[in-house]
């Protein structure tokens, strides 16, 4: 078999096997697999696809598949075996227009024509005629290709008949499952009567594997056949190859001898001397590093005595050190394994130490006695501290310091209310156990000099606090000045850095153009960086770092960790220096957030301050006891907290609320008490006015003229003075007379105390200006109802409501009327701009006691007006002159004048006689008219006018009425 394949060319394995996966394509397409009887009845065979792709009874049972279908629509209009095509297939079901509808052409799709593929054809022409071109040149394959496929294609049928257990590449008959699949059991069974047939299938078995050893045997003899020119020619290039490999193994022994004599002659000695120069160096590193590891045994110790005199940065800048010394320097050491560890749990000891001497510190500094005394309780101590818990970014620390501000607010108020319950003798500690009950039992005096003495406390311990925090403050913004430090100068060495490699790169490149730097550069041009690196080039290389001499001191300690943690000192406030090394790994943020935070705790003292004062006050409010306070002790409380609260807002720069809302709240209350006091006093007043002119008191002229002088408030009482002076008979304001009543008078005093209150507690202004402007608007009102209404008949007995009544109270609004703008502008002058629309109350006010005034004028006119109607309507023109009318007329006006004239001023009465002379013309003109009685100089006309003239001469003969313009002609109807 192999002589009948070498006369031709052997193929090549990628080209054979190349056909051989062509052809083998080609019969899976074409042809079934034809193959023996499978000796294995368990092993699948054919195509492992289609096994796939049928359905399974189990996974399919639930689905609808393809094999559910019988007959699928195209084979059921393409019947071959049908005589014609059913035409009604669809119409029988869907309508006869179903078939003959034609389609509507789509909008969407364009029409094609052959235009559209002309471009294509001219591209692909050109390809086409190369294609048949190419086809006629190249010649049909030899005879070989087609013999070398049938050999190919009949080896791979006969392979096929060989069972694929065979193949596999895990075949072993050691396997149970294989070994029985080969040599199936059944066939070796010799029981029963079945021995002939089953001696006949071993022969069978036996023929087919013979057959299956052949087919194999001739394969691998075809193989063999195809490749016997490569064995013969691997068998020749071997003799060749030894002896090549024998040559070669001569030339490396010759070379070898003769690199080791080389060896011996030129680099033993150099090598030797490098050898030992490299040693030395190495000892002397190696006794550097005994001398680093024993310095870093030495940093326990060292913290503990650093700790034992409250050196905690000192302590914490060790640690640091030692930890980058053993993170760099003395890595890997076995007896240090347990070294950073230990540092780490003892930086974390030191951490709680610090935590609980800031504690401690903070006790003992807010706790001391709160004597005049706001100097900083050890400063460094402090600042010690302050910078050890920076550096560990321990940056809450400040709330410890605000937790014993708040339990030492605490102590302070218990602590001032046990020792002033201690030195009064009224209040029995073993009877009364609370200190609020025994607070309670105070008077106002001893109560109020309690709290001046709570307030003054307040004050140095805010004073105290705001020292201390100002140190902390300063603390972190030292720190922070270093950080910018440090940053300004890295920036500034970059940039030498950028300016030196610069310089560098520039010796570089002239090094290696083979220059000399002097020649490039000038003699004054050379830059000092190129200078130096010149000059460190120009030193021996051999050059060593250390010598023998310098191993006493070594400069090796602690480099890598100095070189970076530099110290710079600072000066706190207070003149305690202190050193600031680079390793704060703090933020700028995080520094100014911790700065402001410390402020904010300045403020948060102040609001404490403040919350524990309004404790202190609500809890002896309790009974009502600053309600009961009169004018005077609580001008004089809230005079005290405003003071209070005005030097927490010098000491801590920011206004706290909470005492000024508690002082606010007490100031309504004082003023809902105060109004309604006065209101009730005024209401009762009025209800027992006689409404009679009064008496002025001295102490009120008194009162008057101090309004008079521009400021409002209440004078001191002089009872030496007072005494001996009488009282007047009118009020006298500006060189007015004013006659009033007492319920006037005491108003006045009211109102006064109303504005002096505003003066005292400023923030009740405008509650002040709404109850006062309540209190005039009732008196008003209420004189109203009682004088125009006649109330005070049935209030008081009056027998009835004289005009002299009538006066005495338009005169009394009058005096109100006033000095209502000067009330105005006491209360403008205390508001702020945007509440001076409450002004408009005033103006309210005022209008309503010009129609008052004007209603009681209107009513003495109406009385004298009913008057005349009632003696005019019988008056009858005869003799004798002056008739009994016009007396009684006269007398009535006399005594309307006598009534009034003390009363009221001049100018008020003329007017007011002029209003009741024009009611008199308007009578008597109406009578004159019903009498026909006209001025036409006869008898009845002289007897009017005898009549008038009395009138006239009695009306004028009144004091002040003299010289008024009465115009008795408009009497007499006009001729037309």
């Amino acid at each position: 078999m192999a002589s009948s394949h070498n006369s031709s060319p052997v193929p090549q394995s990628n080209s054979s096997d190349a056909f051989f996966k062509k052809e083998m394509d080609a019969t899976k397409r074409f042809r079934p697999v034809q193959s023996l009887p499978d000796v294995c009845p368990k092993e699948p065979t054919g195509n492992p696809n289609n096994l796939r792709d049928s359905p399974s009874l189990v996974a399919d049972q639930q689905r609808w598949t393809i094999y559910h279908s019988k007959v699928n629509l195209p084979a059921a209009l393409n019947d071959p075996r049908l005589a014609k095509r059913e035409s009604d297939f669809f119409t029988k079901t869907w309508g006869v227009d179903f078939v003959d509808t034609e389609v509507t052409p789509s909008f969407y799709l364009p029409q094609i024509t052959k235009e559209h593929f002309a471009l294509y054809q001219q591209e692909i022409t050109p390809r086409e005629k190369v294609h048949e071109r190419c086809k006629n040149i190249c010649t049909p394959k030899d005879t070989f290709d087609r013999t070398l496929l049938h050999t190919h294609d009949k080896s791979r049928t006969d392979l096929e008949q060989v069972p694929k257990i065979f193949m596999k590449p895990d075949f072993a008959l050691e396997d149970s499952l294989t070994f029985n699949a080969v040599l199936p059991w059944s066939h070796f069974s010799t029981a029963g009567g079945k021995g002939n047939r089953d001696a006949a299938s071993s022969k069978l078995l036996q023929e087919k594997l013979s057959h299956y050893l052949d087919i194999v045997e001739v394969n691998i003899a075809h193989q063999i056949s195809l490749r016997s020119e490569a064995f013969f020619h691997a068998m020749t290039s071997q003799h060749e190859l030894q002896d090549y490999l024998r040559k070669t193994s001569q030339a490396v022994k010759l070379l070898r001898e003769k690199i080791s004599k080389i060896d011996k002659v030129m680099c033993e000695g150099s090598l030797r001397v490098l050898r030992l120069s490299l040693t030395r160096n190495n000892c002397i590193k190696a006794y550097n590093k005994l001398k680093l590891m024993a310095t870093v045994h030495q940093t326990q110790p060292t913290v503990q005595l650093l700790l034992s005199t409250s050196e905690y940065v000192g302590a914490l800048d060790l640690i640091a050190t030692t930890q980058e010394v053993l993170q760099q320097e003395l890595q890997g050491i076995h007896s240090f394994r347990h070294l950073g560890s230990q540092l780490c749990e003892l930086e974390k000891l030191i951490d709680k130490m610090m935590i609980a001497e800031f504690s401690t510190y903070a006790r003992n500094d807010l706790n001391r006695p709160l004597e005049d005394d706001c100097q900083i309780l050890e400063e460094e101590r402090l600042v010690s501290l302050v910078f050890g818990l920076l550096k560990q970014r321990k940056l809450n620390f400040y709330e410890i310091y605000g937790d014993e501000m708040i339990n030492t607010a605490k102590n302070i108020i218990k602590q001032c209310v046990v020792n002033t319950v201690s030195q009064i003798e009224e209040i029995d500690t073993e009877v009364v156990v609370k200190l609020a009950d025994q607070m309670r039992m105070m008077n106002f005096p001893q109560w109020f000099d309690l709290l001046k003495n709570i307030f003054s406390k307040f004050t140095i311990f805010l004073k105290r606090i705001k020292a201390t925090l100002n140190t902390i403050r300063s603390v972190v913004f030292l720190v922070l000045d270093k950080n910018q430090k440090t940053r300004d100068l890295e920036d500034t060495l970059q940039k030498n850095a950028a300016k030196e490699s610069t310089v560098d790169t520039e010796v570089a490149y002239l090094t290696h153009e083979g220059m000399f730097i002097s020649d490039a550069f000038g003699d004054g041009e050379l830059p000092a960086g190129a200078a130096d690196m010149a000059s460190q080039r120009n030193t021996s290389p051999n050059s060593e770092p250390c010598s023998s001499d310098s191993v006493s001191e070594p400069e090796c300690t602690t480099d890598s960790s100095s070189s970076k943690e530099h110290t710079s000192s600072s000066i706190t406030p207070g003149g305690v220096e202190m050193m600031i090394s680079d390793d704060m790994k703090l933020t700028d943020l995080e520094l100014v957030r911790l700065a402001n935070n410390i402020q904010e705790l300045l403020y948060n003292a102040s609001d404490i301050c403040h919350d524990r004062s309004v404790k202190f006050l609500m809890a002896r409010a309790k009974d009502g006891f600053l309600e009961k306070l009169n004018s005077n002790e609580f001008v004089t409380l809230s005079r005290l907290m405003e003071v209070f609260i005005l030097d927490t807002e010098q000491i801590c720069g920011r206004k706290s609320m909470s005492l000024r809302g508690a002082l606010q709240s007490q100031a309504n209350r004082f003023v809902n008490r105060f109004h309604e006091e006065r209101k009730t006093k005024l209401s009762l007043l009025l209800d027992n006015e006689r409404w009679k002119q009064a008496e002025v008191p001295a102490e009120f002229q008194d009162l008057v003229d101090s309004v008079s002088d521009g400021r409002i408030s209440l004078p001191e009482k002089k009872p030496t003075a007072t005494e001996e002076r009488k009282p007047a008979e009118f009020l006298i304001v500006e060189g007015q007379k004013y006659a009033t009543v007492g319920t006037v008078l005491l108003l006045i005093r009211i109102i006064l105390e109303y504005c002096q209150c505003v003066d005292n507690i400023p923030s009740i202004t405008t509650d002040m200006l709404t109850r006062l402007s309540d209190l005039l608007k009732y008196f008003n009102s209420r004189s109203c109802q009682l004088v125009l209404g006649a109330g005070a008949l049935q209030v008081v007995g009056l027998k009835t409501i004289t005009t002299k009544n009538l006066a005495l109270s338009s005169r009394c609004l009058q005096l109100i009327v006033h000095y209502i703008p000067i009330i105005r502008a006491h209360f403008e002058a205390r508001l702020q701009p945007k509440q001076f629309s409450m002004l408009r109350h005033f103006d309210h006010i005022t209008k309503d006691y010009h129609d008052h005034i004007a209603e009681i004028s209107a009513k003495l006119v109406a009385i004298m007006d009913s008057l005349f109607d009632k003696l005019l309507s019988k008056y009858e023109v005869k003799a004798p002159v002056p008739s009994a009318c016009f007396r009684n007329i006269c007398k009535q006006m006399a005594k309307m004048h006598e009534a009034i004239y003390d009363l009221l001023p001049e100018e008020q009465t003329q007017m007011l006689f002029l209003r009741i002379n024009a009611s008199y013309k308007l009578h008597l003109k109406r009578q004159l008219a019903h009498l026909n009685v006209v001025n036409d100089g006869g008898p009845l006309n002289g007897l009017v006018t005898s009549d008038v003239a009395f009138y006239t001469g009695n009306l004028q003969a009144l004091k002040g009425l003299n010289n008024l313009d009465l115009n008795m002609a408009e009497i007499w109807e006009q001729k037309r």
